[in-house]
């Protein structure tokens, strides 16, 4: 079994002057993202690698997660910024067969459309939940049968989560 762990990084400000890619995360998305790092924890959602978009957004989320972690391999994989759904999933299917479970943290339109690519079935709540906002720091998990990544497809995943930081208890998701 796989494991695809789909993290949007937390929130970002917007200051004016500042390329898209140099955004930082604002004070409400530094503590969304501590927040998810606690849950991973908590919920042993623990992965074997990482891969991180280059924009300064994911790596402070990554940077906040991380310590909730421990140690995990982590790669900043510049093909994630920006990525719609098809090149994201190229990307996971280069992922060699002995990472069981795999973080990637990154950006929207392309992690939602990637979730909503792979999953087949799952939890009717998690799956409603998906379909009609993935907010920041939303977290979804997939479950998928086989031994590489390489075999993943469109439809061959089952959501088996998706949270996000207003259904953990924090303000408003956005």
């Amino acid at each position: 079994m796989r494991r695809l762990l789909l993290l949007r990084h937390a929130k970002s400000s917007r200051p004016s002057g500042v390329l898209d890619i140099e955004r930082p995360l604002s004070r409400r998305g530094r503590k969304a993202a501590v927040l998810m790092g606690d849950y991973l924890k908590e919920e042993r959602l623990l992965p074997d690698l990482v891969l991180v978009s280059p924009a300064r957004r994911t790596e402070e989320t990554w940077d906040l997660v991380q310590p909730a972690l421990g140690v995990a391999e982590c790669r900043y994989e510049p093909r994630i910024y920006d990525a719609p759904a098809k090149r994201l999933l190229d990307i996971l299917q280069e992922v060699i067969p002995d990472k069981r479970v795999l973080l990637v943290i990154g950006h929207n339109p392309g992690l939602e459309d990637l979730a909503k690519m792979l999953i087949g079935d799952g939890t009717p709540e998690h799956c409603d939940r998906l379909a009609s906002k993935y907010p920041t720091a939303g977290l979804a998990v997939i479950d998928f049968k086989g031994e590489g990544w390489e075999q993943i497809k469109a439809h061959g995943g089952c959501l088996e989560r998706f949270i996000t930081p207003k259904v953990l208890g924090a303000a408003e998701d956005d």
